[in-house]
């Protein structure tokens, strides 16, 4: 399977895991589950088919470890706009998580801090590596610093997910450090 195929894969299983299985008749349980069997039927049934080799493939290969498979089921492992409960416990943060944005965002932020937006939480990176490529998915990348200690301190819960993106409900300005 080329790049551009499992692109398009993942791009699908983000839209219908994550924000609109309705779009395609499927109902993800509370957790964010559904059957692959009946994920893939979904697809084919609605013009877009892949194989269950497809499907393990782009799960395995996606550098972000997007999804996971688990006894026969399939779900995003986090940046759901719809209703569920990925069951991850309060964690204890690392001092300082990243943020990565682009230079249009950076006003409203340092106005009102980082919001979940359309999502349930803002997503954090462990790292400023990782921030610096969320960031430049969008144009020239700014990574802020997010003060997690000091939130943590404040009452501030975080979870993180599968795939090591910490998350919050909202991080207030007076916690992010601002490049320049």
């Amino acid at each position: 399977m080329d790049e551009r195929r499992m692109v398009r894969i993942s791009k699908y299983l983000a839209k219908h895991l994550r924000h609109q299985p309705e779009r395609i008749g499927i109902t993800l349980d509370d957790g964010g589950w559904v059957e692959v069997g009946t994920l893939l039927t979904a697809a084919a049934e609605h013009g877009f088919p892949f194989s269950p080799a497809e499907l393990e493939r782009v799960v395995a290969d996606n550098d972000k470890r997007r999804y996971v498979i688990e006894d026969g089921r399939i779900r995003a492992n986090q940046g759901h706009s719809v209703a569920v409960d990925l069951d991850l416990p309060v964690a204890e943060p690392p001092a300082f998580l990243y943020h990565g944005t682009v230079a249009r965002n950076v006003t409203a932020i340092r106005a009102e801090g980082l919001r979940p937006m359309n999502r349930h939480h803002v997503h954090l990176s462990p790292d400023r590596e990782t921030a610096t490529r969320v960031g430049s998915r969008r144009g020239a990348p700014v990574v802020l610093v997010v003060d997690a200690a000091a939130m943590r301190g404040a009452g501030h819960e975080f979870r993180v997910s599968a795939n090591g993106v910490w998350l919050t409900d909202h991080v207030p300005p007076t916690f992010l450090r601002f490049p320049g």
